[in-house]
């Protein structure tokens, strides 16, 4: 059961709760008042709540706490095993092992440049079959920020276009085993100085 007490030595308040079988303690800027406890009370009838129903958040409640990945992770993991699916890192070499066959060494290394340098970084431990088309359009957002280090020249429509395109093949594949429709469906490339119209990634 949860409950607010103070550290020995301390005049703040912690709140001490269980979530996703996962014993947690967190603490506060609040000092021991009768005022304040019934405060965090309120706080954490609210938790407890959202904890049932399955809609709270630790980084809502706690943003800065060193538990926040942890458990944004485990949800990950969660859910994955809900779909059957794996995570984004679990399953991006199955399919390039699986389809490297087909490729040049070169073309190969082309990939595993875009996978360990853009696509790992971001979507590693999330849940495959979470990836939504808006994490899909702010991946490739932030793409147009990447700045070459000598340079210090954005990355070209051109670039940006390629690496969307792997992301593409690996979502389509895996949305095709899974059974869940593929995000990076009808997004369309950046227009490039080459181009006069714009299509969709491996449409």
């Amino acid at each position: 059961m949860a409950s607010i007490r103070t550290r020995k030595g301390s005049s703040f308040l912690f709140i001490d709760f269980t979530y996703m079988n996962t014993r947690c303690r967190e603490k506060t800027n609040l000092t021991d008042t009768p005022a304040n406890r019934k405060k965090l009370a309120k706080i954490l009838e609210r938790m407890e709540a959202e904890i049932l129903l399955g809609s709270f958040s630790y980084e809502q409640y706690f943003p800065k706490s060193d538990k926040v990945d942890y458990f944004e992770e485990l949800g990950e993991r969660r859910q994955n095993l809900q779909s059957g699916a794996p995570l984004f890192g679990e399953f991006v070499w199955q399919w390039f092992n699986e389809r490297c066959i087909e490729w040049r060494a070169t073309y190969q290394e082309k990939l595993r440049i875009v996978i360990n340098k853009y696509l790992i970084p971001v979507f590693d431990k999330r849940a495959i079959s979470r990836i939504d088309r808006a994490d899909v359009l702010a991946f490739r957002a932030s793409l147009a920020k990447v700045t070459h280090k000598t340079t210090k020249h954005t990355q070209s429509a051109t670039r940006i276009n390629s690496i969307m395109a792997t992301l593409y093949m690996i979502l389509k594949e895996v949305s095709k085993r899974y059974n869940f429709d593929n995000p990076c469906e009808d997004i369309k490339q950046l227009k490039t100085p080459k181009s006069l119209y714009r299509y969709t990634y491996y449409s």
